[in-house]
């Protein structure tokens, strides 16, 4: 025995007598859930699969469908999700019967209501014929409810060998149309506000409220203090306003960053307060920051969506911290910083030109945001005017709104447009005073509604929720 506390040399085996490590696999897994919370189901779901090793790389959206087989069921919530894992199938299926098991999943009727279900649909290349595991999945073919959220995540692949020309896009554009179509689900809180389903048509426009709690934002600096705070959140209630996003640093050119404890003791007491006196009030609330420590700070107070101007680039600990915390995330485009951003607005049309580079680096921005592991149906997108765009190319991104929210890679995701009050609103209509841009801010909210946003960012709350209501009653029904 040697000393204790003390290191003995190590022994170097042969090559051939070390164990192999595990093989790391991909497979691909079916979401499911139509009791109650159905998607903190799917969330704990996934939660499990990664305590056990079974890593979830990339998620889809997730789906809610109609019931198939038996139909006097609730609507179901469907995604899917590509796992790594060193399981063999026979293995990964004990594995996510017991993690259906654990969450209180009772099987009483073949394809009847559960609180969740997991199914593999996928794993590697491998036809795999077993009499309780079928790969691939053998309902595959005939589910949209399965086929959409797997093309988002593998649509150029062929699911089966034997016909490699047949790919997952294919066999979802075979299927007969839908007859109720399904949309998108982005939930908002935990506190069972409906989430946001950018698919439907029918869908209402969130107004979010600018509560901005800084001495030096461009339009509205100093305005809220402690002293008239409560009123005016009343009256951004009481006017229409479904969000509150609370800022503590103005991302306005040539802005001086403060502290992150500063920005922390702006926005925080102000959560709290919001969360305090209007507890019977149905109101989301989002921070408005690109740092991580106040995103941690802000939701700990009650906050439930973090608001990134940066989306999740200028703080290498926001897209984790947000993962972490189960929150959802909008993601603005942006490039650079708020100091430098105007610099940044050349969008060459060899590179797609300005939607296409829009787009592209938003892509970028969502694969970054699932690499840390934010799930996909958390992310809102926001196409950052004002944000690296001068003058006509924010006009410009609301004429093309449609053709952000169809781009490849960003299908099905909810958008938020905060053009409120700004420069080029001024540049088109003459008017420099910011506070008096309501006229011009009219017709950017209507075009960001026609366009298909899902929110609207506003200063003038009582005027833009009668624009939203006209424009939903023209366009959203």
């Amino acid at each position: 025995m040697p000393p204790k506390g003390k290191m003995t040399d190590s022994i170097d085996l042969p090559a051939s007598s070390k164990p192999a490590a595990p093989t790391v696999r991909t497979a691909y897994i079916a979401l499911g859930s139509n009791l109650g919370d159905r998607i903190g189901w799917v969330e704990k779901a996934c939660k499990e699969m990664d305590a056990r090793g079974i890593k979830v790389k990339r998620t889809s959206c997730l789906w809610e469908t109609e019931p198939m087989y038996i139909l006097d069921q609730d609507r179901f919530v469907n995604g899917a999700c590509e796992v790594e894992t060193t399981l063999e199938p026979l293995e990964l299926l004990d594995a996510l019967q017991d993690i259906e098991n654990s969450l209180g999943r009772k099987k009483i009727i073949d394809k009847g209501p559960r609180n969740i279900d997991l199914d593999i649909l996928l794993y590697e290349n491998l036809a795999f014929d077993h009499e309780r595991l079928k790969i691939p999945h053998i309902g595959i073919p005939e589910r949209e409810f399965v086929l959409r959220p797997l093309a988002e995540l593998i649509p150029d692949k062929p699911l089966d060998h034997t016909r490699p020309w047949t790919l997952t896009r294919d066999l979802l554009d075979a299927l007969p149309p839908s007859p109720t179509p399904i949309t998108t689900m982005t939930p908002l809180s935990s506190h069972g506000h409906p989430p946001i389903q950018a698919l439907n048509p029918s869908r209402k426009t969130h107004i979010m409220a600018i509560l901005n709690m800084t001495p030096d934002s461009f339009s509205d600096g100093g305005m809220h203090g402690s002293s008239t705070l409560e009123s005016t959140i009343q009256s951004f209630l009481d006017a229409g306003a479904t969000m509150i996003d609370v800022g503590g640093q103005s991302t306005a050119p040539r802005t001086p960053q403060v502290s992150s404890s500063e920005e922390i003791g702006r926005v925080v007491p102000a959560i709290r307060m919001i969360r305090e006196k209007f507890s019977s009030r149905d109101v989301l609330i989002s921070v408005d920051t690109y740092r991580a420590s106040v995103a941690e700070a802000a939701v700990a107070a009650g906050a439930d969506i973090v608001n990134d101007v940066s989306g999740g680039s200028m703080d290498p600990d926001m897209l984790p911290t947000v993962a972490r915390l189960g929150s959802t995330i909008c993601l603005m485009h942006m490039r650079g910083t708020p100091a430098n951003m105007s610099s940044l607005n050349e969008y060459p049309e060899s590179e797609g030109g300005l939607i296409g580079g829009i787009a592209r680096e938003l892509v970028g921005r969502v694969a970054a945001a699932e690499a840390a592991g934010i799930r996909r149906w958390r992310i809102v997108l926001d196409p950052g005017l004002g944000f690296a765009k001068v003058g006509p190319q924010n006009v410009d991104v609301l004429r093309h709104l449609e053709e952000l929210r169809t781009w490849p890679g960003l299908q099905g995701l909810p958008w938020l447009v905060g053009s409120s009050r700004k420069s080029f609103i001024g540049q088109v209509t003459g008017v420099p005073t910011p506070k008096e841009r309501i006229w011009g801010t009219a017709a950017t909210v209507a075009a960001a509604v026609q366009g298909g946003a899902d929110v609207v960012r506003v200063h003038d709350v009582k005027e833009m929720a009668q624009v939203v209501a006209m424009a939903d009653a023209i366009w959203r029904y």
